[in-house]
């Protein structure tokens, strides 16, 4: 019938929505990453002075919203799509997917360790997990709210600490983070400007635009699976008060409850290539 191949058709389009649901998203698998110091270097005695000011902007944001749009591809499946996403110190995130029209794709809420997945258009849920959890089997990449804050606005990590620098070639400089991070600037007149970290498994790529926080955001694996994601950032505002409610998600009381096994291996987000 006409009527369920236009479902069909709604639904295949809602799933590469559904799939970018992380505030990030994938490129492909082609993508050429930048090529970033591998020498020793030299010692950088001033790297305190420089990494607070890479992180000023970032380590003073309470609370963000924005929306990013996203394209790429995790391991086989191609992804793009917009999402509507926002956070709160310490762990707190809502996700969701903007569909072409009607209610959202999905909303992901998740409050520390705990997060509620819902997919309005299909009646399900998928509640009583962590974040993580639930990222891992809609993606394959496990990353915690404050994590995806971090990576987002250009801190890598929830509370960076700088701890040692070097300098290289060509104006880069590598500073290392208390917890195993490292970020890469690169001189840019007289200051510097934050190009890339790196944070196991992830290297993370930054572009900037004409605001405070990076304009785009790539990050890239090969643990557990081949992952290149981009997402552009717009309209972004920080330490605006957002309030408990936009941390929770009503669920129909007829919503039915999805596993996390399941999601990951039925789950919306799958496509073939």
């Amino acid at each position: 019938m006409q009527s369920d191949e236009a479902a069909r058709r709604v639904r295949r389009g809602l799933v590469c929505i559904l799939r970018s649901a992380f505030c990030i998203s994938l490129i492909g698998c082609g993508a050429k990453h930048l090529s970033l110091p591998t020498d020793t270097g030299t010692p950088l005695p001033d790297f305190a002075a420089i990494h607070a000011e890479l992180s000023r902007a970032c380590s003073g944001i309470r609370t963000l919203t924005a929306e990013l749009s996203l394209s790429g591809r995790a391991g086989d499946q191609k992804l793009r799509g917009r999402v509507h996403a926002g956070f709160e110190r310490p762990a707190s995130m809502r996700l969701e997917g903007v569909a072409p029209f009607g209610p959202p794709a999905f909303i992901l809420v998740a409050r520390g360790a705990d997060a509620t997945l819902l997919l309005p258009r299909d009646q399900r849920v998928v509640r009583g997990t962590s974040p993580e959890e639930i990222l891992g089997a809609l993606t394959g990449v496990s990353l915690a709210p404050a994590d995806l804050q971090a990576m987002l606005t250009g801190c890598v990590v929830p509370a960076p600490r700088a701890i040692g620098g070097r300098l290289h070639g060509n104006g880069w400089a590598s500073i290392d983070l208390d917890g195993g991070a490292t970020v890469f600037a690169q001189r840019k007149g007289t200051t510097w400007q934050l190009r890339a970290a790196r944070r196991t498994p992830w290297q993370v790529e930054y572009a900037s635009g004409s605001g405070i926080l990076p304009a785009t955001v790539a990050l890239h694996t090969d643990m557990p699976v081949r992952v290149d994601l981009t997402a552009s950032i717009d309209q972004t505002e920080t330490n605006a008060d957002l309030g408990a409610e936009a941390f929770t998600v009503t669920v129909p009381p007829d919503a039915r409850p999805l596993s996390v096994d399941v999601l990951r291996a039925n789950g919306p987000l799958r496509e073939s290539p």
